[in-house]
């Protein structure tokens, strides 16, 4: 009867580690959904001003982007998208920014729309650290806004923590990827076979400009709570938005987050003496 058991929970044993093998080497298909444009792809967007660029990776890889233009700029904003297709669909959301007079950088990252190159999670972050950079030479950091969608929003928070931007700006973010992917594979050691553990929370600790967050509170991909618990890292410079029934993929079908997002973008930050405030009154009832 014992070995009857050994035997039952050794294949049992061979299975899990069978699959979680198997979700090592499939996870890059399962958690990006890539879209390849040819190289000859003619992007076009309509009262745009748009112009493509190339950059080269020291590794030989190429990333490609959109420079989405206005006459007299207040800023630029760095625009990190999700996981999914490529700049050709992304790009309409640039006007959500040039409407206020802001210019838009957007990149494709390696094996999504033109981008090549193998993709590693260090890999990706050098990327856009070395996009950062070229704006740099452009532009003041006092004037960079980084803005991360989903995917993009922990790659948005690492380039914070090592940098100065004016802002940074989360939308839908996650607590770290590896907290996602576990909500699908409960019984799975996502926390060790994980490609792109991403720790959105652990880079956030070091951020030092302002940061928004904004989420839908229906978002049944993303956790509204995951964007509570981030915003209690830095609370003293953090302020979050919530989008009363946004899910995850339709926040700009609401007018409220055209308000929000207008508002963070277009607000000087100012300080509160708080010794002027209600902040140190102390109700007592006894007379």
């Amino acid at each position: 009867m014992m070995s009857n058991w050994v035997y039952i929970g050794l294949v049992v044993l061979a299975i899990y580690i069978g699959l979680s093998i198997l979700l090592y080497y499939l996870q890059d298909y399962l958690l990006f959904n890539p879209e390849k444009l040819d190289k000859d792809f003619q992007y076009f967007y309509e009262n745009q001003e748009v112009e493509e660029y190339n950059i080269e990776t020291r590794d030989g890889a190429l990333i490609n982007g959109l420079h989405f233009k206005v006459a007299n700029p207040k800023g630029v904003v760095l625009y990190l998208k999700g996981n999914s297709k490529s700049m050709r669909g992304w790009g309409k959301f640039a006007v959500d920014f040039t409407r206020h007079d802001y210019d838009v950088f957007m990149i494709d990252y390696r094996g999504f729309g033109k981008s090549t190159g193998r993709r590693t999670q260090k890999a990706l972050k050098n990327d856009l650290q070395l996009i950062y950079n070229k704006m740099k030479e452009k532009v003041d950091e006092k004037y960079i806004i980084l803005y991360g969608r989903s995917l993009g929003s922990g790659f948005a928070t690492k380039l914070a923590s090592t940098n100065q931007p004016r802002m940074l700006i989360l939308d839908a973010p996650y607590y770290s990827l590896s907290k996602v992917t576990a909500r699908y594979a409960p019984f799975m050691p996502m926390s060790v076979i994980l490609k792109y553990p991403i720790p959105t929370y652990k880079w956030l600790k070091y951020v030092e400009c302002p940061i928004h967050i904004i989420h839908g509170t229906n978002d049944n991909l993303i956790p509204f709570k995951s964007s509570v618990k981030l915003s209690k890292i830095r609370q003293d410079q953090t302020r979050l938005y919530a989008i009363i029934g946004g899910g995850h993929k339709n926040l700009n079908a609401f007018e409220s987050y055209h308000k929000m997002l207008a508002e963070i973008i277009n607000t000087k930050p100012t300080t509160v003496d708080l010794e002027t405030t209600s902040h140190r009154v102390k109700h007592n009832s006894k007379k």
